[in-house]
C-alpha cells in the first residue's frame, strides 16, 4: 500500500518560527495588560518552536504544546525529524501530535536529543514505550532516538552544529547552527567554547524574555549586548513574554535587531 501523501506547504530553504512566546504564551491566561489585549497579531505568541525546510525534508525544533495549531496555521502537513533543545515542558509536551507522521513517513519519527531529553520523553510519554502491541495504528507515537553530542552531524541533507548554552545555574541546553543561521532559545549564558561557533552569522535567533533580568533567560538589554558582540547581520529575539510590545520595542532596538513573531520566515543561508 502506498504511503498517504500529506497536504503541505513547501518551505525548502526557509526556517519558520512556529512560536516565539514564553512558557505561558501571550496572551497570558487571566492577564488584562495591553500586550495581552493587543489586536496586533505580532503580540500573539505561542510557545517556542521552529521548523526548517531542508533538502531532504522538514526538521522540527522542539515539540511545544501548541504544535498542532502551529502546523495547521502554517499549512505544514509533515515532519521528517525532530531536534530538541532541552527537556522543559513548553518545548516537549506537543510530542503526541506527531502520531500521524509515521503514516506519511512509513517509519517511526527520529528524535535527535541529549540523554536527559530522551529520559524525560520516556517518562512523560511512557505509554509509547510499554512494549505492548497497540490496539491500532496511530494509537501511540512511533519514535526512534538519535543521541546528540556536541559534535556536528548530518540530518536531512544538512550539517548541524550543536552549541552548548546555559539555561540558568541548573540546566544545560542546546542551540543549533545551520549554515549561517543560529537558533539559541532558552539561555542566559553562552559558555566560552560556544562563542566562536556563533561568529559570521547572517541571522541569530536569540532568547530575550522581558525587560527585567531573569534567573534563566536573557533580558532584552542582555540579549542586545550579546547581539552587539556577535555582530550578526540580523538578530531576531524570541521566547518573548508580555512585557515587550512588538512595535514599541522594535522602535527602540538598534539597527538589525527586532522581536521575532509567530509565522516569521527566515531564509537559510
Amino acid at each position: 500500500m502506498n504511503k498517504p501523501q500529506p497536504a503541505t506547504v513547501d518551505i525548502r530553504g526557509q526556517l519558520v518560527l512556529l512560536g516565539t512566546g514564553t512558557s505561558v504564551g501571550v496572551p497570558t491566561i487571566g492577564c488584562p495588560c495591553r500586550v495581552c489585549r493587543s489586536p496586533d497579531p505580532h503580540n500573539q505568541r505561542t510557545r517556542c518552536g521552529a521548523i526548517l525546510g531542508l533538502p531532504e525534508g522538514n526538521l522540527l525544533i522542539d515539540t511545544p504544546p501548541d504544535l498542532r495549531f502551529q502546523l495547521l496555521r502554517e499549512g505544514l502537513g509533515i515532519v521528517h525529524a525532530v531536534l530538541y533543545t532541552h527537556e522543559h515542558a513548553d518545548h516537549l509536551f506537543g510530542l503526541d501530535d506527531l502520531r500521524l507522521m509515521p503514516f506519511y513517513l512509513g517509519h517511526a519519527v527520529p528524535l535527535y536529543c541529549e540523554p536527559l531529553v530522551e529520559q524525560r520523553i520516556r517518562t512523560a510519554f511512557d505509554y509509547a514505550f510499554t512494549g505492548i502491541a497497540p490496539t491500532h495504528a496511530g494509537a501511540v507515537p512511533q519514535l526512534t532516538f538519535q543521541r546528540l553530542s556536541l559534535e556536528p552531524f548530518e540530518v536531512l541533507g544538512t550539517r548541524v552544529i550543536p552549541l552548548r548554552l546555559k539555561h540558568g545555574p541548573r540546566f544545560d541546553v542546546l542551540g543549533f547552527r545551520f549554515g549561517n543561521v543560529a537558533y539559541c532559545t532558552d539561555t542566559n549564558e553562552i559558555p566560552p567554547e560556544s562563542w566562536p561557533l556563533l561568529e559570521g552569522l547572517d541571522v541569530l535567533i536569540l532568547d530575550a524574555l522581558r525587560t527585567r533580568p531573569h534567573p534563566t533567560h536573557y533580558c532584552l538589554d542582555q540579549a542586545v549586548a550579546v547581539a552587539e558582540r556577535l555582530r550578526a547581520r540580523r538578530t531576531l529575539f524570541t521566547h518573548v513574554a508580555h512585557d515587550l510590545e512588538y512595535a514599541e520595542t522594535n522602535s527602540r532596538l538598534p539597527p538589525g535587531m527586532e522581536l521575532a513573531y509567530d509565522g516569521q520566515r527566515v531564509p537559510l543561508t
